[in-house]
């Protein structure tokens, strides 16, 4: 279980990364930048839901 605890945290770390560069570019995110964001949040949601029906 510290596995997908330690993988939740970095997950979450890129994710605010990209939105971080994406907020300083002063532009809309580039489609490919959207979609890492996006695809993220599935897959912190998914780890998420795991962690909690184990516990």
């Amino acid at each position: 279980m510290d596995d997908y605890k330690a993988l939740l945290d970095r997950m979450k770390q890129a994710q605010r990364q990209l939105i971080d560069a994406a907020a300083k570019a002063g532009t809309l995110p580039s489609d490919g930048a959207l979609r890492k964001i996006a695809d993220l949040e599935v897959a912190i949601g998914a780890l998420e839901h795991l962690l909690d029906d184990e516990s």
